[in-house]
């Protein structure tokens, strides 16, 4: 695992929510906390489905931002990386030891590359995501600069509308520049099909994929034909990583919310119609929350409010609980519907949050408990690395 955290001077309540080895019942609130037996059973199912279908998984430290929860991924379900969003998250995984890093984006700033074509003299194989020919000779100066070699992955727009070209002939162009220029190695390419991937039926996924699929064949067809075939070709999601793994094009998932599991992943459909928190991935990630007051009848108020978590995707959903429901939240508090007032002052809730990536961001700390202890206490390492 990570280089142990020093829990020396820190104290609880202040510093940090708990330290390994308290009562489950002491954790302080509002906080995140990690269901280790359930985020285990995540880990090593998604490690054996990659395995069985001769995928490689590169998952993605954005929904985490934790060294810790990488390495377990990698030590229990054989990930052989992460993606991650910004030059700054990368960082934090190369310190920490992860040595095979996807910046599943653009970086285009002129201090940013340099910065990114730093990251492999801290041991870490580095590819970066591309979309316009005009930055490959950025990209190259810098590698030059400093001596190192950058992977290019060409990005396919095959559907969220956001990055990435279009058309075949841009992909071979790109990768055409990226192979002739000093300091890099066109590597493959990036095809996630983002907007897809919270879509409730599994049919609705299933077109979207199909015609992503179609697209992303074209390009490597295309780029046989000049003699750049592709090392990897990577995407897919939570959502979508059946598809991708049956297309005979992909080779690479990059899943991240599967770990932990978020409300609004939980309630799109497989292919029988059951929802997938229901026996496809159980839910490892809460956020710990007390009723501080119940002086309405009806009504319990709880201390974790819009502070403690995101709520883009919808209020997050009381897990093992159908008599109360949370029904609304500001700063500081939320409010706990609560019709026959079974709730009482103290009483300790497991939030499942509605979208696990920016809830993660908010908080320093997970705490992971087992057995109704506090096993392990992992600082949320890229928190706020968002440049």
């Amino acid at each position: 695992m990570n280089k142990q955290t020093n829990f020396e001077g820190l104290e609880v309540g202040y510093d940090i929510p708990a330290l390994p080895g308290m009562a489950e019942a002491d954790i302080q609130t509002p906080c995140l906390v990690l269901d280790m037996d359930a985020l285990e059973r995540n880990i090593r199912k998604m490690g054996d489905y990659a395995k069985a279908h001769g995928m490689r998984h590169r998952v993605h430290g954005k929904m985490h931002k934790s060294v810790d929860v990488a390495l377990l991924q990698e030590r229990l379900g054989g990930s052989v990386g992460v993606c991650c969003q910004k030059v700054s998250e990368a960082e934090v995984f190369a310190r920490g030891g992860i040595r095979d890093i996807l910046v599943s984006n653009q970086v285009r700033d002129a201090a940013k590359i340099d910065r990114l074509a730093r990251l492999p003299k801290l041991g870490a194989n580095v590819i970066v995501c591309v979309d316009d020919l005009a930055n490959i000779a950025d990209l190259s100066a810098a590698a030059v600069k400093h001596g190192t070699t950058l992977g290019v992955f060409v990005e396919i727009d095959c559907g969220a509308g956001r990055c990435g070209v279009k058309t075949a002939a841009e992909v071979v162009a790109i990768a055409k520049a990226a192979n002739a220029a000093p300091g890099l190695s066109f590597t493959g390419i990036q095809a996630y099909q983002g907007a897809m991937q919270h879509m409730d039926l599994y049919a609705d996924r299933k077109a979207k994929l199909d015609t992503a699929i179609a697209q992303v064949s074209e390009a490597v067809e295309a780029l046989k034909a000049v003699g750049l075939a592709p090392e990897l070709v990577s995407g897919g999601g939570t959502g979508s990583y059946y598809f991708e793994s049956a297309s005979g094009v992909y080779n690479e998932l990059q899943c991240g919310s599967y770990a932990f599991m978020d409300a609004d992943y939980g309630r799109i459909l497989g292919p029988n119609g059951e929802r997938i928190d229901r026996g496809e991935w159980d839910n490892a990630l809460f956020i710990l929350t007390s009723v501080m007051s119940h002086v309405k009848a009806d009504k319990a108020i709880c201390d974790a409010g819009l502070k403690a978590q995101s709520v883009d995707s919808g209020l997050p959903v009381i897990f093992g609980r159908t008599d109360v429901k949370y029904i609304k939240c500001s700063d500081e508090h939320g409010v706990i519907e609560d019709p026959a007032g079974v709730l009482k002052v103290g009483d300790k809730l497991k939030l499942i949050p509605g979208h696990c990536d920016p809830t993660c961001n908010v908080h320093d700390w997970y705490v992971g408990v087992r057995g109704g202890k506090v096993e392990v206490v992992w600082p949320v390492s890229a928190r706020g690395k968002a440049y």
